[in-house]
């Protein structure tokens, strides 16, 4: 009797363990099954041969330049939102820099500067650097653009993207190579010179700058990548996803004081936010002009 009891326990103990496993198990499939798989595929970037930035070759043979690239277009493929965005914002900016940098005669591949220094964005940076050319005041005002309390012509699109263009041919006449002049325009002139002395070195790929410099011009080629392709990384824009250019506009030449751009804008017809989405170097709610300048201020057309 007494080993019958004792049997009786231990297939009443060895059923016991057996539900609480399944019903461990089944509770353990059952939360996964609450959890929506996630539809991502992240691959690494393979480097190609032959490529070039400004009519000049990269020299992607070299294991340091292929992983300082690598890393560069890592960066920009998997910063999703932010590459997004300045894929929507390049069909504004973009076509007009093509246009003035052709007219300059600079390599085109240049125009991504803008992309690196700004997103496109008339932004201002912690040292003073202002618009999407990214200028200081002393550099800007030597370029002939107009700043004051009341005007920033670093935040005037063509008027700063011409100065862009003299200022790069200046370096270009210094250094007399399109990368050491990109690393140049992130540094300053300057800096360049004395790392170069320094160094004993004449080309971008054999110095050792700062960090920023160091990673500037491939920030600049990754950017060029996938610009130029962004369905091989992933971004697939239709045409109307492109935030549209802004040249319908009407022209109104003013060379003396406007007191209220509020009731000039309204009495040209459009709301004081449309004037200063025109016209971003306004800098204030009035025009005090007295020298008597002559500026354009674009009227949208509705």
């Amino acid at each position: 009797m007494m080993k019958r009891r004792i049997l009786l326990s231990i297939i009443m103990a060895v059923f016991s363990a057996g539900l609480l496993s399944i019903l461990f198990l089944s509770n353990k499939a059952t939360s996964k099954s609450t959890i929506d798989p996630i539809f991502q595929k992240i691959k690494g970037i393979r480097m190609v041969n032959n490529l070039e930035f400004a009519n000049e070759n990269i020299p992607i043979h070299l294991p340091d330049v292929a992983e300082r690239l690598e890393r560069e277009l890592l960066v920009s493929v998997y910063h999703h939102s932010s590459t997004l965005i300045q894929l929507k914002l390049a069909n504004r900016f973009l076509p007009i820099v093509d246009k003035i940098f052709k007219e300059e005669g600079l390599p085109k591949d240049l125009k991504y500067i803008a992309v690196a220094e700004s997103s496109l964005r008339n932004a201002i940076s912690p040292a003073g650097a202002k618009g999407i050319w990214q200028f200081r005041d002393a550099t800007a005002t030597e370029l002939g653009l107009v700043i004051n309390d009341y005007v920033d012509e670093r935040n005037h699109f063509e008027k700063s993207t011409r100065a862009a263009a003299k200022y790069l041919k200046n370096l270009f006449l210094k250094f007399n190579s399109w990368s050491l002049v990109c690393a140049a325009y992130n540094m300053g002139p300057t800096a360049l010179t004395s790392a170069m002395k320094e160094q004993e070195e004449q080309n971008y790929f054999d110095l050792n700058l700062n960090e920023e410099t160091n990673r500037y011009l491939f920030r600049l080629i990754a950017i060029k990548a996938v610009m130029e392709d962004p369905e091989t990384f992933g971004y697939f824009l239709d045409k109307e996803d492109y935030y549209p250019d802004l040249i319908d506009y009407t022209t109104i030449t003013v060379d003396s004081s406007i007191t209220s751009l509020s009731n000039f804008a309204h009495l040209s017809g459009i709301s004081y936010r449309e004037l200063k989405i025109y016209n971003p170097w306004l800098m204030k709610s009035s025009l005090i002009n007295k020298s008597k300048v002559t500026f354009e201020i674009r009227i949208p057309n509705k």
